[in-house]
């Protein structure tokens, strides 16, 4: 499922087009600062980002430009979401890299359908559609994965799961993160649910799991 991340101080506006995002099907977290919202792509990437550009703390372009730079997010689908809509406002934004434009005030249905169209045009959303590495070949679009050549079966949340490390490789991923991103709750007490799903990938992996590292008290990491 498509996560979209929404950058937006109005804290009315934010929860409304996270209500929006997440009633068309996708799921979506909401951001005030643009501080927080890079603290968070650092751990996770999602399919898209809508991005406001007079933030309290920085302005929207100056992250649109951040993220056009960045090799793990350089192709991620950005689309502006302002107040701010002279024709010169326009452009500059297309040309920092913008995939779109969109003015407030908005209409929630063309905002769902731009979203659409965007995650269409860049391949359903997905950063890497095919991501390799150490001999693991996961297929984002055919929900496939292989190890040494040999296809590995894998439930959804598995598959999520191998996906988000994979994403991240070389990362420490937090429990709280991965139980945030993979199962939608926050980690808490001692739940075994993320354990048990990394166990279980790597004993399908075989010799290749051994590439999910535990960092004690922390997470995992590929």
């Amino acid at each position: 499922m498509s996560m979209i991340y929404c950058v937006e101080d109005d804290e009315d506006i934010r929860e409304l087009i996270t209500y929006a995002v997440k009633s068309a099907g996708f799921e979506a977290e909401g951001f005030e600062k643009a501080s927080d919202f890079t603290a968070r792509l650092s751990v996770c990437i999602p399919s898209l980002v809508l991005l406001d550009i007079m933030l309290p703390d920085r302005d929207g372009i100056e992250v649109l430009k951040d993220i056009r730079k960045n090799e793990r997010t350089k192709k991620l689908p950005v689309i502006m979401l302002t107040a701010k809509g002279t024709e010169s406002d326009k452009v500059k934004g297309f040309d920092n890299g913008a995939d779109d434009y969109v003015t407030k005030p908005f209409g929630v249905m063309e905002l769902i359908s731009r979203i659409k169209a965007v995650l269409r045009r860049s391949g359903d959303g997905m950063i890497e559609a095919v991501i390799e590495y150490n001999g693991i070949v996961l297929d984002t679009n055919k929900r496939k994965v292989t190890a040494d050549g040999k296809e590995v079966t894998v439930t959804y949340k598995e598959f999520e799961l191998l996906r988000c490390l994979l994403m991240n490789r070389g990362a420490v991923m937090a429990r709280e993160r991965l139980l945030g991103e993979i199962w939608g709750y926050n980690f808490e007490g001692e739940s075994r649910t993320l354990d048990v799903h990394v166990g279980s990938l790597r004993h399908k992996l075989g010799e290749k799991g051994k590439c999910i590292e535990t960092i004690r008290n922390v997470g995992y990491r590929i």
